[in-house]
């Protein structure tokens, strides 16, 4: 069923996602910043990393599987928390989740999502993680701790980079705005999608209402006007390290801090109590100018790389980009634009096309490389061009995924 997309890499989804879905969904999933300068980095820095292989090796065997806090995966690759998977395709998020749980790979839901966390758990399974941002107001964030608890989510991910929208200027412009208001651009957008008017928010209407943060407590949706998308969002510029002390008394399992670039904070995250570490920019969405997380990655990985489980996004659309990453200590990489141009292309088939397309690329490029298994992956395999790019000193024999402190509830 995805095969009859003509989708062969996902650049190719990107390209039936932009024609799909109106320009402001679609410009909020795809574009960055102010002049955009860290998205462009984020993908012109896998340019100047190159692969040295090795040859007369049988590969014949090889396998991506790959264990995440002790659960073995199909392939290193997480789905990463995105909030607008259910405003590009109806309920996105569940189609998103099915085609992770298929897959064997975990899902991450975002607490932006227009779907709740108990549907998603419901109604699609697999292994779930739960992302949460820190809101001025603890109890409802703690809050949504507890309901991710009940409902099974096996990993707590609180994105600390957030403390300040960023300025998307083109959310403005295309009048993009959760709740919809329906100004002359945006209504003239909708209109020329028909299949995303009909398919997505008249769905919506004839069912649950106007698209909604369904993860955010009734009396935080009672108080919320039309805004830009993402600052309409609640958040919190005083996060201290005591908030992650606060979330590890009440969260017994695993713990990942999600927005860090530098190695003194990964530290200092591990120090006050998390799991894993994901080495971000937000995809170059928040802080123009801002630093790719491949170019400190292996300062990160030499920081704590024994202690914790490390993670990488942020530009990732090649399977060649996930080995190139594993090289440098990662463990497992989070896809988010990705899958979201999957599932506004075709739904659940579409999300499972782009997870196919990097399973395939990231298992014909093993055997290029002449690597059987992920834990064979090191910097031995990489030659920088880049005299600022530098491999992590870590052995790749240190690579194995630490299990964590956290008991499993």
């Amino acid at each position: 069923m995805s095969k009859n997309l003509k989708a062969y890499n996902i650049f190719d989804l990107r390209e039936i996602a932009r024609k799909r879905v109106p320009r402001g969904p679609f410009e909020f999933v795809d574009r960055g910043t102010e002049d955009e300068v860290a998205l462009h980095n984020n993908r012109e820095v896998f340019e100047r990393i190159r692969f040295k292989p090795r040859t007369f090796v049988d590969v014949s065997k090889r396998s991506q599987k790959t264990e995440i806090f002790g659960v073995e995966h199909a392939m290193p690759l997480v789905i990463a928390p995105t909030g607008t998977a259910g405003l590009i395709w109806y309920e996105g998020e569940i189609a998103l989740a099915k085609a992770a749980r298929a897959a064997g790979i975990p899902f991450s839901l975002a607490t932006g999502s227009m779907t709740a966390m108990e549907r998603v758990a419901d109604e699609a399974g697999g292994e779930l993680w739960f992302q949460l941002y820190l809101w001025p107001d603890r109890s409802m964030s703690h809050e949504l701790v507890e309901r991710a608890k009940t409902a099974g989510y096996k990993a707590l991910i609180v994105t600390v980079d957030g403390v300040s929208a960023g300025n998307r200027e083109y959310n403005i412009r295309n009048g993009f705005t959760v709740p919809f208001t329906y100004t002359p651009v945006a209504l003239a957008d909708m209109l020329m999608h028909p299949r995303w008017l009909f398919g997505v928010l008249l769905r919506y209407l004839a069912t649950s209402g106007m698209p909604m943060y369904q993860n955010y407590p009734a009396r935080a949706r009672a108080k919320m006007t039309a805004g830009p998308m993402g600052r309409s969002s609640l958040r919190t510029d005083a996060i201290k390290w005591e908030d992650l002390d606060a979330l590890r008394k009440i969260w017994p399992r695993k713990l990942i801090v999600k927005g860090i670039l530098n190695a003194e904070d990964a530290a200092m995250a591990v120090d006050h109590g998390a799991d894993g570490i994901d080495v971000s920019n937000h995809g170059g969405r928040n802080l123009d100018g801002i630093i790719s997380p491949i170019e400190v990655l292996p300062e990160i990985v030499d920081a704590v790389g024994k202690r914790a489980t490390i993670f990488c996004d942020s530009g990732f659309r090649r399977g060649s980009d996930v080995l190139k990453a594993l090289c440098l200590g990662a463990h497992a990489v989070m896809i988010g634009r990705s899958t979201l141009y999957g599932v506004a292309a075709a739904g659940e088939a579409g999300a499972a096309r782009a997870l196919e397309i990097f399973r395939d690329e990231i298992h014909r490029n093993m055997g290029l490389l002449g690597a059987n298994t992920l834990s064979e992956l090191g910097p031995q395999y990489l030659k920088f061009a880049d005299p600022s790019l530098r491999p992590p000193q870590l052995r790749p024999s240190l690579r194995a995924v630490p299990e964590g402190r956290a008991a499993e509830a």
